[in-house]
């Protein structure tokens, strides 16, 4: 989460002091615990610790459960397919040119990073990014874009309504080559430099805690080089709000593995006589020794096996009625339910992916902020190079990858030419790496050669008949002749 400070508090923001530093990242570091747990989720590391029995477990009792379906990972890697699984397409406005831009992005495999920013917002609420330059020669330099994990950053700004960013700090826990751990390299990213900081031990900066001087080195982007993103407005992860719901359907799962075990594992209790290899305890093999019970005719003799009984079909009931809840409050729907069948068409797949849909619409807010970010850092570090590229105006858009009826969509697209522009109803195609403009262009090209064939075979058609007219003029005279000659006869 970024920390909004008082700008006048913070001096020069191009070489900030110790104690700001210190400040923003002791404020962020209070954030990390619940990053953690997040990221524990994710990875299906509950925070609760195993104790190796069998009895009932949950949070409740500080144990782990023994059944542990992990909701997290399948909220959070729909999303992430959902939202990324198609390439966010970028193109640049009327009269302006971003193919240096969309070249450098390809070289970068940015497809893959933006998958990648989006898992961080599913799970953390919020993904930060580095835009540098990467050496390749003596005099040539690359763009790259990275991931940073949340966790290790943070993004200070004024405290203005714009939440305008003042420098970025990265810290970085380092070790030696015994895996013991080596003090901290902290990173500070301003509007102009790049300041690195290697510490004794901490994070806390000092004059004594540093273990050499600092490094700075001058960079061209025009701006603070790190990019904050957003899962929302309260920077909450896909399924954190459901968190507390996935643990009670673990723990009724669990229940429910506990509850057979008993069942099989069930003691034999004996009334009013004795078994041989009892012990003093009054048991043995899953026997249980218990006084008389019943008539005094039959001496009270009795055998049971000692069970706990429960009703199956409410637990099921239980079982799904917290597991739909589960997708109720995170969006997601259950794919493997029934609703979900091959025989779907595409637009009432629509109806019921409606709150997966409404999600995508916040998340396309920020994402599109963040993106028009990271394109105007680019555009300053390539107008330095002599790279003539304008991306003002540029349309970002994110196409959710959901099941799509092409049959329903060409059909469409037929029904409305004479009434809507072709433009428009091309851009209902989803699922194309081609632009409306090349659309137009290739469905152009394809009328023209389709126009030339038929203009060949009507050629070919015309000089074919003129030869079959002609022959039939030549016949027709060779038998008037032959009739007249005959006549003369």
């Amino acid at each position: 989460m970024g920390v909004a400070i008082d700008r006048d508090l913070a001096g020069d923001i191009n070489n900030p002091s110790f104690e700001v530093i210190n400040f923003a990242i002791d404020q962020r570091k209070n954030d990390i615990p619940r990053l953690d747990r997040l990221f524990n989720y994710y990875n299906g590391k509950q925070p609760l610790k195993p104790d190796g029995n069998n009895l009932r477990v949950g949070a409740a009792n500080g144990k782990e459960p023994n059944v542990m379906v992990n909701h997290a990972k399948y909220v959070t890697d729909m999303v992430v397919g959902f939202t990324t699984g198609n390439p966010i397409s970028i193109s640049a406005a009327k009269g302006k040119d971003i193919q240096p831009i969309d070249d450098a992005l390809q070289r970068m495999d940015i497809n893959k990073h933006d998958a990648e920013m989006e898992k961080d917002l599913s799970v953390f609420g919020e993904a930060y990014e580095l835009v540098y330059l990467s050496k390749i020669t003596e005099a040539e330099t690359d763009e790259r874009i990275e991931k940073i994990d949340p966790r290790g950053i943070v993004l200070v700004t004024d405290d203005t309504a714009e939440k305008n960013p003042l420098f970025g700090i990265h810290f970085q826990e380092k070790y030696d080559l015994k895996g013991n751990q080596n003090g901290f390299l902290i990173t500070v990213y301003t509007e102009k430099y790049i300041i690195k900081y290697r510490t004794e031990s901490g994070t806390n900066l000092s004059a004594s805690n540093l273990k050499s001087p600092p490094k700075v080195k001058e960079h061209y982007f025009g701006d603070v080089p790190v990019i904050e993103y957003r899962n929302n407005e309260e920077r909450q992860g896909d399924f954190e709000q459901s968190i507390k719901i996935m643990d009670a359907y673990n723990v009724l799962q669990s229940d429910r593995l506990a509850d057979k075990e008993n069942f099989v594992n069930a003691l034999l209790v004996i009334y009013g006589f004795t078994v041989d290899e009892i012990n003093e305890s009054g048991t043995s093999k899953g026997i249980l020794e218990a006084p008389a019970r019943g008539t005094a005719s039959d001496g009270g003799g009795y055998v049971e096996w000692l069970t706990k009984t429960f009703n199956e079909s409410e637990i099921d009931i239980l079982s799904k009625s917290i597991e739909n809840d589960i997708h109720k409050s995170t969006y997601v729907p259950n794919m493997n339910d029934e609703n979900f069948m091959g025989n779907v068409s595409g637009e009432a797949m629509k109806y019921k992916l409606f709150g997966l849909l409404q999600l995508l619409v916040t998340k396309e807010r920020y994402l599109v902020s963040g993106i028009r970010r990271r394109l105007k850092l680019l555009q300053n570090i390539m107008l330095i190079k002599s790279e003539q590229v304008d991306v003002d105006g540029a349309d970002i858009h994110i196409i959710p990858n959901i099941p799509v009826n092409m049959t329903d969509v060409i059909n469409n697209i037929k029904n409305a030419d004479g009434f809507v522009p072709q433009p428009v109803t091309l851009s209902w195609l989803t699922n194309t790496t081609y632009s409306t403009a090349d659309m137009i262009k290739m469905l152009d090209s394809e009328a023209e050669k389709k126009a030339k064939r038929a203009a060949d075979a009507m050629g070919t058609m015309t000089t074919s008949n003129f030869d079959r007219e002609g022959g039939n003029d030549n016949d027709s005279s060779s038998i008037s002749s032959s009739n007249g000659s005959s006549k003369s006869d």
